[in-house]
């Protein structure tokens, strides 16, 4: 009896683990089976964008760090007195994503914003309407970064390789990211106008201190994000940090999340190295650029598609907004679309298949409507 409960506990707590980590389960499963197409070699350490897990890392632990400061319940208790309703307090929650992703990156606004619309919604008693905020978060953070050239990893790559101004640059994706701003902002309309709680619980003390330190420790991994600082000295001095002030916080990064992204790397690295793959895609590019850098993306994610697909076009417009606009579709379109996928399946009462859903149906409804717009104005 005793071994038939320990053999039933082994297999809850597993499929435990595939439901909350499904994501990473599927991200190694593609990884293991392309690197039967493309046998490991010297060429395998070149997928990897140790910049992106680096910064990955750090701002989860800085992030994680001004959370039990107390910072994110702090305010958001005041938002739950300002915003009054569900509709406004994720309208705010979503477009604090869609604005600064454009200044501080996707991945940057969903790990700094999501854990503090959490505890938001917790603190108000609208847990229930969490899942939709931060599936709506997902897609602002994707669809503010295009912006700028800064926004994202793709963005700054092709803003180089491809020399546009500044000015250049917004002049081919202010109108989409304009009309992207219309619909999320329709879409936050369609929750529903229900009053948030007064917080009743007791105030917790702020750590002062603490926020000081993490604030001092965000702006050094902001330094590394607009490129002023070397990704090595960040997470030097990150870690540095942590190991005198806060050593437990060494391990506290969510190491499944990263694990997730190298296993990504290693799946698109090696499909991007097959020749039938890498010949069809060159061909498309001279017929269709827009469509092939959105559907590349679909498969391998918007920036490795970009890096793929810029050498075979001279039409650096269509391929800046495809692979933008290619961000949404499927979970694996865009990497931060991986960070809000786990930041929610960490969250009390998370339902990962159900959120995985509702993001399908939103990205795709975004997805159709932003080819359209792109149809009628190209």
């Amino acid at each position: 009896m005793k071994g038939i409960t320990t053999k039933n506990g082994i297999i809850d707590a597993a499929a435990r683990f595939l439901r909350r980590e499904s994501v990473c389960v599927l991200s190694v499963a593609a990884a293991v089976i392309s690197c039967f197409f493309v046998a490991p070699d010297s060429g395998y350490i070149d997928y990897f964008d140790f910049r992106t897990l680096a910064l990955l890392y750090a701002l989860m632990a800085v992030v994680a760090g001004l959370s039990r400061a107390g910072l994110f319940t702090r305010l958001a208790r005041l938002l739950c007195v300002k915003a009054r309703s569900v509709r406004a307090a994720a309208i705010i929650s979503v477009f604090l994503c869609f604005f600064c992703s454009m200044l501080i990156t996707n991945d940057v606004a969903l790990l700094t914003f999501v854990p503090f619309t959490a505890a938001l919604f917790e603190l108000a008693g609208a847990r229930g309407w969490l899942l939709r905020t931060v599936v709506l978060q997902t897609v602002a953070a994707n669809l503010g970064s295009m912006l700028t050239p800064v926004g994202n990893p793709q963005n700054l790559y092709l803003y180089s390789y491809y020399g546009y101004s500044f000015v250049g640059f917004l002049k081919e994706t202010f109108a989409v990211w304009l009309i992207s701003g219309a619909l999320l902002l329709t879409a936050c309309f369609m929750l529903p106008k229900k009053k948030l709680e007064s917080p009743t619980a007791p105030r917790e003390p702020l750590d002062f201190r603490a926020i000081a330190l993490y604030f001092a420790l965000f702006f050094v991994c902001m330094l590394t994000v607009t490129r002023v600082l070397p990704w090595q000295i960040m997470l030097a001095v990150i870690l540095a940090v942590l190991l005198v002030f806060d050593r437990r916080a060494v391990l506290r990064a969510d190491f499944i999340l990263l694990l997730t992204f190298a296993a990504f790397f290693v799946f698109s690295g090696n499909l991007s190295r097959i020749p039938a793959v890498s010949g069809a895609l060159g061909a498309l590019m001279e017929k269709q650029a827009f469509f092939t850098a959105l559907g590349a993306s679909q498969v391998i994610s918007n920036v490795p598609a970009a890096l793929l697909l810029s050498p075979f076009t001279e039409n650096g417009g269509a391929l800046l907004l495809g692979v933008n606009i290619g961000g949404l579709g499927t979970p694996v379109a865009s990497l931060a679309s991986l960070i809000g996928i786990k930041l929610y399946g960490r969250q009390v009462g998370a339902r990962p298949l159900r959120f995985i859903l509702e993001f399908e149906v939103l990205n795709i409804l975004m997805l159709g409507l932003l080819i359209l717009f792109y149809k009628l104005f190209n």
